[in-house]
């Protein structure tokens, strides 16, 4: 299995969420608290149009996602658990892809509760509104604040029960309970393989080997030595 983070995107042009130039660093993140955002959907939803639909709309796959989809194809993958919201495992064609943190390719109503794919959603007036009751739209990944989708972290978590090799791929697990994943694969004796720019929390405690550089080359060679 995979387990992935912002560092396998950054290559696609989007930034991180921690650290310097992330996006926490522009932004004040409890303007995405899910809360504040009942409260004051005038004020957060052009953060979000700005945020995830101009910018993360304009993101393709990069190499690191191109391989990961290669090696499913070759039935060599399992799957992914993610925790990025930008759908680019998909767009790159992998199939089994668990979202940790949701994805902004749906909005959900806060009223009705009813999902919308996004592309069928106008952003030109905000906040947007509900197509079937008119109530509040929010896109459908996980707020600060708000808990996450159970069937997902049940998905995510028999994966990585299943898997005896977990390769993370730019992710210091910061983010508590998607960091757990790899623990469930180690802790059953499996392998972890950690691709990253720099040591994290996993590389001296977890990681059974650790590749340093960007995602797009070190997946590639990884890949290329695995299919031959």
């Amino acid at each position: 299995m995979a387990f992935t983070g912002a560092g396998i995107s950054v290559e696609s042009g989007i930034p991180p969420f921690r650290g310097p130039g992330g996006i926490w660093s522009i932004y004040d993140p409890e303007k995405f608290e899910k809360g504040y955002f009942k409260r004051h959907p005038e004020e957060v939803w052009p953060l979000l149009k700005k945020i995830f639909y101009d910018s993360f709309g304009r993101a393709k796959p990069n190499a690191a996602h191109l391989a990961l989809a290669e090696l499913e194809q070759a039935d060599k993958l399992a799957g992914i658990v993610t925790q990025n919201i930008d759908s680019l495992h998909q767009a790159a064609g992998s199939q089994v892809v668990h979202e940790y943190h949701g994805s902004t390719r749906r909005m959900q109503c806060m009223q009705c509760r009813t999902y919308f794919d996004a592309d069928a959603i106008s952003l030109d007036t905000l906040p947007p509104r509900c197509p079937s009751c008119g109530g509040l739209l929010k896109p459908d990944f996980v707020f600060f604040g708000e808990g996450v989708a159970s069937d997902v972290h049940y998905a995510a978590t028999d994966l990585a029960k299943q898997s005896d090799v977990c390769l993370v791929i730019g992710t210091g697990g910061q983010v508590v309970p998607a960091g757990r994943i790899p623990y469930i694969v180690k802790n059953r004796g499996g392998v972890i393989i950690e691709i990253n720019l720099s040591d994290t929390g996993y590389t001296y405690t977890t990681s059974d080997y650790f590749l340093e550089g960007k995602a797009g080359a070190m997946v590639s060679k990884l890949v290329r030595c695995v299919l031959g």
